[in-house]
């Protein structure tokens, strides 16, 4: 998207001096789309020393969709909360993706795992680079759309399709009061393990490996990141492209799977 910034020049020495013009500044457009049958609470989260984007935490109804414009060389995080409400002191708080600042907007701050992540880092050497992360657990099936004609090296749709609390094992399941499972643990989340969090001597390529667990997410979503080092096959790139984000794309999709056949 190519976006007109009206800029102005003021006071130079004792003189008032006011240039005013128009500069380009090529942006991208994020389309987040909501096709849940219950209202998602997208967030949104900057690397620090970008500029940030904004609005960082809104609320989308069932089939609604929102535009957010990003600066050029933009990244960060954006996430789905769901089961949200405010207390009886007006603080705003999320069953699942909560970001902690007690409203509806994140301001900065980041998702409470276990939540489903797309991470973006865009405009660098003119590639945009994305993918799906679940390293710290799943609460909403995702997928991340290249729009607009992108090209590229994997420009393609990446992300997890499927409602993985199906599947979630007895031991990472999150439940709300009612005892629905709203959402699932990653291993690292659940156990805080250096080996399943790839940390200490498990904090390389080398010597982290997949564990039980994240095999089980990788086999349900395979175009997602399961755990730390999974990135080489779950990172996509594109140029030229915009970006759908879409939550529970296929929202009638459920993935089932035996734990009995998945052991390794």
């Amino acid at each position: 998207m190519l976006k007109l910034v009206k800029i102005g020049l003021l006071f130079f020495g004792n003189s008032q001096l006011l240039i005013q013009g128009f500069i380009s500044s090529a942006t991208k457009t994020f389309t987040i789309v909501n096709k849940c049958d219950e209202t998602v609470w997208p967030g949104i989260s900057s690397n620090a020393g970008v500029v940030p984007v904004e609005p960082t935490g809104f609320a989308l109804q069932k089939g609604e969709s929102k535009a957010i414009h990003a600066p050029p060389s933009w990244g960060g995080r954006l996430w789905g909360r769901t089961h949200c409400s405010k207390d009886s002191n007006g603080n705003f708080t999320c069953a699942t993706g909560d970001c902690g600042s007690g409203k509806m907007e994140c301001a900065g701050a980041g998702a409470t795992p276990p939540a489903t992540l797309a991470k973006f880092t865009i405009g660098r050497d003119g590639m945009d680079f994305f993918y799906v992360s679940l390293v710290g657990g799943y609460n909403l099936p995702m997928l991340v759309s290249p729009t607009g004609g992108g090209s590229g090296r994997n420009c393609s749709s990446v992300g997890c399709t499927v409602d993985l609390k199906v599947a979630c094992p007895s031991e990472l399941k999150v439940t709300s009061s009612d005892g629905e499972v709203v959402a699932c643990k990653s291993s690292c989340v659940a156990f805080g393990r250096k080996e399943d969090c790839c940390r200490g001597e498990y904090g390389s390529r080398d010597t982290c490996k997949p564990s039980f667990y994240s095999q089980v997410f990788k086999t349900a979503c395979p175009r997602a990141s399961s755990y730390t080092y999974d990135n080489e096959t779950s990172t996509f790139a594109c140029a030229g492209a915009d970006y759908q984000i879409i939550f529970c794309p296929t929202s009638t999709t459920k993935y089932i799977v035996s734990l009995k056949a998945c052991v390794f």
